[in-house]
């Protein structure tokens, strides 16, 4: 284990079955909201260690999971096909279990698992999404442009698209109108399914954003939206949990 101290925080790194994962908590709450932190397909690097602990700044305990440990670390790659075909390597199935286990260890460490909510970024937003439709419990799902359709294969199943009439939790999507991964039709066709399962859902779309518009190690980063996105995030985690 390592660990960080601020005068707000603590943060650390440890282990879940194995699996790595990044824990950070305010000091001064007591059974205070858990927030699961998905990662991109960059995984569990200093990036999302830093939004991790400036979600515990916020009042949460927030754990970030690695779910890519049993298949390699997209963190030491400069390569992106390389990176792509680690990540296809990793069964849905798998990461359900992994955000699980993260989910678990939270509460087992001063969170609150009745006030549980997720977020995750690119391949994580994806993960959000389908964490929202496995575990209903949740009291928030916070995708970030999270693909919704693509190519099914024995690990990838289904997508968000098709899990859109299982989101029964309050969920709120984070898209760039000029991401060429995530086309506005398959957007629209994302609100069209949760509008007719009545899903507690919304879509927000930043006009001229790219994909990765919070992303501020990379050319990606909007600071418009990412500011705004941020402080709809926030106060819809405090509107819920």
């Amino acid at each position: 284990m390592t660990k960080t101290l601020t005068p707000e925080i603590d943060a650390g790194d440890f282990r879940v079955g194995g699996m790595p994962v990044h824990l950070a908590w305010p000091k001064a709450a007591a059974a205070a909201p858990i927030l699961l932190v998905l990662p991109e397909i960059f995984g569990l690097n200093a990036h999302i260690r830093d939004v991790t602990q400036r979600f515990a700044r916020e009042g949460f305990v927030a754990i970030a999971p690695d779910f890519f440990f049993r298949h390699g670390d997209p963190a030491q790659s400069t390569d992106i096909a390389a990176i792509r075909a680690l990540v296809a390597a990793v069964p849905d199935a798998e990461a359900m279990r992994d955000v699980d286990a993260a989910l678990a260890f939270a509460a087992e460490n001063g969170g609150d698992a009745a006030r549980a909510a997720v977020t995750g970024f690119c391949w994580g937003g994806r993960m959000a999404w389908l964490y929202a439709a496995h575990n209903p419990r949740l009291r928030v799902a916070i995708p970030w442009y999270g693909r919704l359709s693509g190519d099914k294969t024995p690990n990838q199943p289904s997508w968000p698209l098709d899990a859109a009439a299982m989101v029964k939790v309050p969920t709120l999507g984070l898209y760039g109108g000029a991401d060429p991964s995530i086309p506005l039709d398959q957007v629209e066709a994302m609100r069209a399914s949760l509008s007719a399962a009545k899903a507690p859902a919304e879509i927000v779309v930043y006009e001229g954003a790219p994909h990765a518009f919070f992303a501020d190690y990379r050319e990606s980063y909007r600071e418009g939206p990412a500011r705004d996105a941020w402080a709809r995030t926030l106060a819809f985690l405090r509107e819920h949990t």
